[in-house]
């Protein structure tokens, strides 16, 4: 069903892959997920393939030497649309790189184990074969509880990445 005052008479997912094709080359300047690691600056270019910061042209997912080596696996919670991933990963700005989303809702620390347990919990919403889930109401609400208090969920990551490396 063509999207309503679109320029096209196309479906929303057929105007992303037209959006996707055209930001592919251009980028789209936009506020940066967290604040670049190498210059602080919060204004960012996005392409497909990831983030680049637009002052220093660092690429988000690259980490300083001296967090490479603190691992903090994280179950990380974004949304594309009407419908939210629930994934994990131990570098979550490489692989949050890697995907197409609009909004980082929150992190949640904890690795395979409790993704698996998150899958389960929203198992009804669950598109089959997928990590994606549909917005729905119990899921909305667990994110609601991890993002309470938490201005901007890579401070939080940043954080526990200080943390671990202080435990070392």
């Amino acid at each position: 069903m063509p999207e309503r005052g679109a320029p096209l008479e196309l479906c929303a997912s057929h105007l992303m892959v037209a959006y996707d094709w055209v930001a592919r080359d251009v980028g789209v300047t936009d506020l940066l997920p967290s604040p670049c690691l190498a210059c602080g600056s919060r204004l960012g270019v996005r392409y497909p393939s990831g983030w680049l910061c637009a002052i220093c042209e660092w690429r988000l997912g690259e980490l300083p030497d001296d967090a490479a080596s603190a691992r903090v696996d994280v179950v990380y919670y974004v949304r594309a649309g009407d419908r939210i991933k629930i994934g994990t990963s131990g570098n979550p700005r490489g692989r949050l790189a890697a995907l197409h989303w609009d909004q980082l809702l929150a992190f949640e620390r904890g690795g395979r184990t409790l993704e698996q347990r998150r899958h389960a919990q929203f198992a009804a919403h669950r598109y089959p074969g997928s990590e994606w889930f549909a917005s729905n109401e119990p899921l909305l609400a667990h994110i609601a509880a991890l993002s309470a208090g938490v201005d901007d969920p890579w401070n939080e990551y940043a954080r526990w990445v200080s943390e671990a490396l202080a435990l070392r």
